[in-house]
């Protein structure tokens, strides 16, 4: 693409730094909408990554610090133009999770080790993006992604309750939490309680009044304005705390960090992969396709791995893509990287001068405004119905991820999500559909039996379709299948294999054809293949199998393969090798 359509396609030679390019041709009409963008996504990521730095236990500041880095290094290297890269509520609940795996405690420890484990994930989105593995996120289903924010908020939400009473909990995981929690409200701070239920009603009430309002933005300042007009921390209101002003070093983490929790830093570094990256694919592609432009996935890649190292080395936290920034930034006419740019500006100009503000920040309100991040952005009621009435087995392993989650913590539910999703994975892909066919009367059309048992069916004649690759995976299920429809009658004396559906075949698979060969030979019934692709035609002609077949029971469609056998009932087939054509 040329002019001011710019595009990070293989062959542009700015295509690992992106801003280099679209910079060179940014048409001026864009400026007002992407700097207009650029405040409005700022007023809204300023205060949910107080929100999101409280869910990971970091110092606030230390959330700002990601949101800039994360905002100013993918405008440099992303290829969207409405993508807003920065900390999320999920990605912070697996930071969290991993502190409590690590056994670490003390605010700068805990800093530290959150930045290392974002350091780790940015290396790593680096290394997929060397080896063009972006696919790699595919393997965590859109079902365990569902279940485990589910969980995770659920974890989030039952851990921010102590603030909204003034109390303290103890447990190894949620559920023990929760009921500390109940047994805890006899002791509630009055006035904490008061707070934290108007920060709740305020917040989710403009969510309901006012959906266009920025609630977190409101909910901070209100509570600002509240903490001061009434001296909320005189009144035994917990405040965050001191919140200095000034913009982050260049630090790496310690490393004795990972000295002595390698394994912890390595699953939380592969979680943050696979969830952040999931997002950033899918939303990159929705954002390009509305504007009739090109991404290339494996430069996001690149973009989320230097925006995660940034984030890293300035004491942050994981950062990835936010989809409401993202919408936000979009409906408000964000067309080039210039948008984040400006929103990264905008969050360390508020370092600079407005930090020490959040210092009287009360803590209950902080926890309503985590509350409200965690419910309105990572439980989504609408897709667990929908999974529900769609396909069951997705909606109980949603469910499998949310208990997990519950149970044993927010990390490991992240290793039971990837691991029911290998398990369903292998499951259908050992495991492909072979229905038998049946032909449409009046036509030549064959289709499956189970949904249309009126179709025609012939004589002695099994008709049956391999929907998938015949590769190692898939060739005993072939042969078990073919045993099966071969022996289920006396009066079979031929079977049809549609090859339409197999789009692959490996050595194996052209070997365990052999071997259905052989059977159907033993059990009297002739087998015929139709339909055969020229890729699979052409392994099974270097292995000698066509030669063992014969070219006369390959046939070009089911129906001639049909009307062959049908005739050869009647007729002495030709020996193997000799020329037929076929019906």
């Amino acid at each position: 693409m040329t002019g001011n359509t710019p595009t990070a396609s293989a062959g542009d030679r700015w295509r690992l730094v992106p801003i280099l390019g679209w910079i060179r041709s940014y048409d001026r009409g864009w400026l007002r909408g992407d700097l207009v963008a650029g405040v409005a996504v700022a007023a809204l990521i300023v205060p949910k990554n107080l929100g999101y730095a409280g869910i990971a236990g970091i110092p606030l500041q230390n959330g700002l610090y990601a949101a800039a880095a994360g905002a100013i290094l993918y405008a440099i290297f992303g290829t969207s133009r409405q993508i807003s890269t920065g900390p999320s509520s999920g990605l912070a609940a697996v930071a969290a999770s991993a502190v409590v795996v690590a056994g670490i405690t003390g605010i700068q420890d805990v800093a530290s080790f959150v930045a290392l484990i974002t350091l780790g994930s940015g290396a790593l989105f680096l290394v997929l993006a060397v080896l063009k593995m972006g696919w790699i996120a595919q393997f965590l289903s859109r079902a365990v992604v569902t279940g485990f924010l589910f969980g995770a908020a659920i974890d989030v939400v039952i851990g921010e309750l102590p603030k909204l009473t003034g109390t303290e909990v103890t447990g190894s995981n949620p559920l023990q939490e929760l009921w500390s929690w109940l047994g805890t409200l006899g002791d509630a701070q009055l006035a904490t309680v008061l707070v934290g239920g108007a920060a709740l009603g305020v917040v989710f009430g403009l969510r309901v009044v006012a959906p266009g309002v920025p609630g977190a933005l409101v909910l901070v300042v209100g509570g600002l304005v509240a903490s001061w007009l009434l001296d909320l921390g005189a009144r035994g209101v917990a405040l965050v705390g001191e919140v200095p002003r000034g913009l982050p070093a260049l630090q790496l983490p310690d490393a004795q960090l990972l000295a002595d929790h390698p394994t912890t830093v390595a699953l939380a570094a592969v979680a943050l992969v696979l969830i952040g990256f999931s997002q950033t694919a899918g939303d990159a592609r929705t954002f390009a396709a509305r504007h009739r432009y090109r991404v290339d996935i494996n430069q996001e890649s690149v973009a989320q791995g230097m925006a995660n190292v940034g984030a890293g080395l300035f004491q942050g936290m994981p950062v990835s893509t936010s989809l409401s920034a993202s919408s936000l930034n979009d409906h408000t006419g964000a067309r080039s990287g210039l948008a984040s740019l400006t929103s990264g500006v905008i969050v360390l100009l508020t370092l600079l001068v407005l930090a020490p503000l959040f210092s009287d920040l009360p803590k209950a309100v902080l926890g309503a405004l985590i509350i409200e991040a965690v419910v309105m952005g990572m439980m989504d009621l609408p897709e667990m119905r929908r999974l529900a009435r769609v396909q069951r087995l997705d909606f109980w392993i949603a469910v499998a991820a949310i208990a997990a989650t519950l149970l044993v913590g927010v990390l490991a539910g992240v290793m039971v999500g990837i691991g029911l999703s290998l398990i369903w994975l292998i499951s259908v892909a050992t495991r492909p559909p072979m229905p038998l066919l049946g032909r449409e009367a009046g036509t030549q059309v064959f289709r499956e039996l189970d949904e249309h048992p009126e179709d025609e069916r012939f004589p002695g004649v099994v008709v049956l379709r391999l929907d998938g690759g015949l590769f190692f995976a898939t060739s005993d299920a072939l042969e078990d299948r073919i045993r099966e429809v071969a022996l289920s009658a006396s009066d079979i004396g031929g079977i049809v294999l549609d090859c339409e559906g197999i789009d692959f075949i490996d050595s194996q698979g052209s070997a365990k054809m052999r071997e259905i060969l052989e059977l159907t030979e033993r059990a009297g019934v002739t087998l015929r293949l139709a339909r055969v692709k020229p890729a699979v035609r052409e392994l099974l002609r270097r292995d000698h199998v066509l030669d063992r077949i014969g070219d006369h029971r390959i046939h070009g469609n089911v129906q001639r393969a049909v009307e062959a056998q049908l005739l050869a009932a009647d007729t002495p087939e030709p020996e193997p090798g000799k020329k037929l054509n076929p019906p």
